[in-house]
């Protein structure tokens, strides 16, 4: 079992992860009389967990490891976090680099069948050769991710097979739907060049004909250096960009600062990574959402 591994795990190791987890969070779900008919389902971040629920509907347990409200590239489990792992049936992770502690996981979890890459089938997009991991952007790879997740659960939980591929067709349609709204809008767009707080939206440009210019790069963090601003001013200048684009879970101090210079405004640009309001929002609303305020920023 899970717990006699964890007893073998070096002391350094143990401190490192209690280290590097930041804000606890304490995931560990154990099986009840609402949960003993369902598959226990871990997932790494938001857009996994939000896939996850709507394919598992309730025949599944999701448990989303990354709080909301918190920024995901930074995040690392704790040693509670591993020890929830003990219950679940499935682990699901996006992958493409985005969970840089994937392999703390496997080095834990006893049944490495369990772990499943939801990316795996996605044609990457490279940055000056390091991987972007937003991959659901793209809506043709966040069905391939959809695929992925409801055929994991299917290997899990077999005698559900029809229902999960019922939610699966489901979910497909609504992505056709998001796909054939954007198609229709970006086509009445007078520009298709964004200015975004980091470079995590590639896949989306890439699957609508968009050209991102990011303040910062593939990282939401840090501060961009004086000429890499003075040239995103020259370049909302020269552009007319009416607008900025910040995301929530990240400080938008330097997106105010080169709005305020050219007299621009601010909107947010959602990259699906978290959010502070699981219960209101969904992958498809903060996708209109993005639309709504693309739509303004382009049109």
């Amino acid at each position: 079992m899970l717990r006699k591994v964890l007893c073998a795990v070096s002391a350094a190791a143990l401190i490192f992860l209690c280290g590097c987890g930041g804000e606890e969070n304490n995931v560990e779900i154990a099986k009840n009389d609402e949960t003993k008919d369902k598959i226990v389902v871990y997932t790494s971040i938001y857009p996994m967990s939000d896939l996850a629920k709507k394919i598992g509907g309730d025949k599944a347990e999701v448990v989303n490891m990354v709080p909301a409200g918190t920024e995901p590239h930074d995040w690392e489990p704790t040693v509670n976090d591993m020890v929830g792992l003990e219950n679940c049936d499935l682990f699901i992770y996006n992958g493409a680099g985005m969970e840089p502690w994937i392999d703390k996981v496997r080095d834990v979890l006893e049944n490495k069948d369990i772990i499943k890459e939801a990316s795996a089938g996605c044609e990457l997009i490279d940055h000056d050769g390091i991987t972007d991991p937003h991959t659901w952007l793209s809506v043709s790879n966040a069905k391939i991710e959809a695929e992925n997740i409801a055929n994991a659960m299917i290997s899990a939980d077999g005698k559900n097979k029809e229902y999960y591929e019922e939610n699966l067709k489901k979910l497909n349609e609504k992505f056709d739907e998001t796909d054939e709204m954007y198609k229709s809008e970006v086509k009445n767009f007078k520009s298709k060049n964004i200015i975004v707080s980091h470079e995590a939206f590639g896949y989306l440009c890439k699957e609508y004909g968009l050209t991102q210019t990011g303040i910062e790069g593939l990282n939401a963090e840090g501060e961009p250096e004086a000429a890499k601003m003075a040239e995103i001013i020259e370049t909302v200048r020269n552009e007319n960009i009416k607008v900025i684009f910040f995301e929530e879970l990240v400080s938008s101090k330097t997106a105010e600062t080169i709005a305020e210079e050219t007299g621009a405004k601010c909107l947010a640009l959602n990259p699906i990574e978290g959010t502070d309001d699981e219960e209101n929002e969904d992958y498809f609303s903060i996708m209109k959402d993005n639309l709504d305020n693309l739509k303004i920023a382009l049109e």
